[in-house]
């Protein structure tokens, strides 16, 4: 591999852990436009072994929205990622592979220890739902940069406190 093609490969690492992060912060701060705009137009996601469901980021975005309101607070770590460029012959190719290792601490919107939800404005106490799995991202070179072609969930474990 040439120095040029190193460097190209370098920076397709870069643009591809932006997307990834970007996807975990639309997500967590409920940025839905956000979220759609990682993807492709025809990108889908699977939550389905996360009790979620299957389709067009679109629906999904919308199905998380409304899924998501019972977690005002939540925080998806990924990690342990292991990234697979595509390659022709040492030149970089247009697909990528992506597979991440996440946790996830959601809570429910309770109110302080010792009041009542009408004493003031609610916040979070401890995590009530934490997840962990892997994801597998497909991503795709575009015009506007890297996006989501895919993205399946498989959640290993969860741990849930009320």
């Amino acid at each position: 591999m040439t120095q040029r093609e190193e460097l190209a490969t370098v920076l397709d690492r870069l643009a591809v852990d932006a997307v990834v992060t970007g996807y975990a912060v639309a997500v967590d701060d409920a940025d839905w436009a956000g979220y759609r705009a990682l993807f492709t137009p025809g990108g889908r996601a699977d939550y389905r072994t996360a009790g979620g469901i299957e389709g067009p980021a679109a629906e999904v975005a919308d199905w998380l929205a409304e899924t998501m309101r019972l977690f005002p607070v939540r925080q998806h770590l990924i990690v342990n990622r292991r990234l697979r460029l595509e390659h022709h012959g040492g030149v970089p190719g247009d697909r990528a592979a992506l597979r991440a290792d996440y946790v996830n601490p959601m809570m429910f919107d309770t109110p302080p220890e010792g009041t009542t939800a009408d004493d003031g404005p609610r916040r979070p106490a401890e995590p009530n739902v934490m997840t962990g799995g892997r994801y597998a991202f497909g991503l795709v070179r575009t015009e506007d940069g890297w996006r989501i072609s895919s993205v399946v969930v498989q959640e290993k474990w969860r741990r849930t406190t009320l």
